[in-house]
């Protein structure tokens, strides 16, 4: 029988194993210069092959990019994100650009890259009517189980995982240089963790829960 951790977490609200990988996964942003095993590798991208999906459409597809080619996808990224500069076609989110660059070196830095498609979907900077939405919707929940199975799956094999978003900056150049009528949902990157940090603030159960009998 495994033993139970009652010392405090967020707050203190709630018994927690010690070891669970749902508690003790982080973003990391630091990574060894260490490839990761094929087989290891496939363990992880195999946990998100098997979480639930609407209608079991399963609309993810991983493309996994290392070394050379790793370098190709990411001066793409590096272009798309300097021309976002010049003429940004997410004009609202400017803003984000900074951050975007510093993702963009930590995707560098990781040994592994994997671009997220939705299978489904269509370019964000196109019109779809409300039955696509919320079609889009279902199978962006679907991928996001997906991806998350995988950043689990990664924890228990002690490689580190981070979950991106700001492939948004470049979309169009890295959808191109794909070569992909799917949508580009994000990426993630992986590597053996160069650092351990600490959980971030999280909100309190009592404050995103609503009971009602």
């Amino acid at each position: 029988m495994r033993k139970i951790d009652y010392s405090f977490l967020n707050n203190g609200l709630l018994p927690v194993q010690k070891k669970d990988a749902i508690y003790t996964r982080r973003s990391i942003r630091k990574y060894e210069e260490k490839a990761v095993p094929r087989n290891i590798l496939e363990q992880i991208i195999d946990a998100g092959r098997v979480a639930p999906s609407a209608k079991n459409r399963q609309p993810w597809r991983y493309l996994v990019y290392s070394g050379a080619a790793k370098e190709r996808l990411l001066a793409k990224m590096k272009e798309g994100i300097e021309r976002e500069e010049i003429s940004p076609m997410l004009p609202l989110s400017v803003s984000g650009i900074f951050d975007a660059k510093n993702t963009l070196r930590i995707m560098e830095n990781a040994p592994i890259v994997i671009m997220v498609l939705n299978t489904n979907g269509k370019s964000p900077f196109v019109q779809i009517n409300a039955d696509e939405r919320f079609t889009e919707m279902n199978d962006l929940l679907s991928i996001g189980a997906s991806i998350e199975n995988m950043l689990l799956k990664a924890e228990e094999l002690n490689v580190g995982t981070l979950w991106i978003g700001n492939t948004c900056f470049a979309y169009q150049k890295l959808i191109d240089y794909i070569g992909s009528d799917g949508e580009l949902v994000g990426a993630v990157a992986l590597g053996y963790k160069a650092e351990q940090p600490s959980m971030r603030p999280r909100k309190r159960l009592e404050d995103i829960v609503e009971y009602y009998n």
